[in-house]
């Protein structure tokens, strides 16, 4: 299983801890595919010219991901600041707007496209700015993308039709609201949709039928990058195997391993 993410990189600051972590959904899922047995995964971003921005790449190159398209532009990097809350839950207090990120748009070229074209499914989400970029991208590759918790009816419907899988953060849904994204998202040709619940059980519908994954039971130290772990699982698990059930069993192993330690894969650097 070969899978390509594109979009958002950041380092998350740990105000409590005096350090900072290498992480991003685009590249917490990349270095999760790699750790759950993906054979090939790429990344494409842009990455920033700080010491932040060097130790995003030392990281991603001592787990095997692939960077070399990525863009670098002249600046600085996201570095999202953070709280951890006594039973490890992480709690965002600010984020700088002057970043590369915030500059910059990604934009996909042919080159790019030719490297696409090598892999089996490829992840983005709402933090990547890539809307612009999903019909043609969908036309190359199965796209994933994560909603986390930021949508409307609008961007539903801006998105929804270029992509086959779509996950979301349900965690501060009723049961009402679930119901009724999913209804609002039966109207789209999604293969799968995904909706993480914090402790209460993933619901996913896949083909038309719902399954119900239980979290697993461990010790909670940092939850970043629990969402992020899980996406990866599946991803890799599923496109290997094509065992929706199984899938969601190795998502929900996966994640319960990243809520063991700190950060979105470890790496820890002191904040200066």
């Amino acid at each position: 299983m070969n899978i390509i993410t594109i979009g958002d990189n950041v380092v998350d600051c740990y105000l409590d801890r005096d350090e900072y972590f290498p992480g991003g959904n685009a590249v917490n899922v990349a270095v999760n595919c790699k750790r759950s047995g993906a054979e090939k995964v790429g990344y494409i971003g842009v990455f920033a010219t700080d010491d932040k921005a060097d130790h995003l790449k030392y990281a991603l190159g001592l787990e095997g991901v692939n960077y070399n398209l990525s863009r670098v532009v002249k600046g600085v990097s996201g570095q999202p600041k953070v709280n951890l809350t006594n039973d490890g839950d992480r709690v965002f207090v600010s984020s700088p707007q002057n970043t590369v990120q915030h500059k910059v748009k990604l934009r996909l070229v042919e080159e790019d496209y030719e490297y696409i074209d090598q892999f089996d499914i490829c992840h983005t989400s709402c933090y990547s700015f890539l809307e612009e970029e999903l019909p043609k991208l969908s036309r190359h590759i199965k796209v994933s993308f994560d909603f986390s918790e930021n949508y409307n009816w609008e961007y539903l419907e801006k998105v929804c039709p270029h992509i086959s899988i779509g996950f979301f953060s349900g965690a501060s849904l009723t049961d009402a609201e679930i119901e009724s994204l999913i209804k609002k998202l039966s109207e789209y040709d999604l293969e799968t949709i995904g909706i993480t619940r914090g402790s209460k059980p993933a619901i996913f519908i896949h083909n038309g039928n719902r399954y119900l994954q239980e979290v697993d039971n461990v010790e909670v130290i940092d939850t970043m990058g629990a969402g992020d772990s899980f996406i990866g699982g599946f991803l890799t698990d599923y496109f290997t195997n094509k065992d929706i059930k199984k899938a969601l069993q190795f998502a929900a192993k996966r994640s319960g391993v990243t809520c063991g330690f700190y950060g979105g894969f470890g790496y820890p650097k002191e904040m200066k």
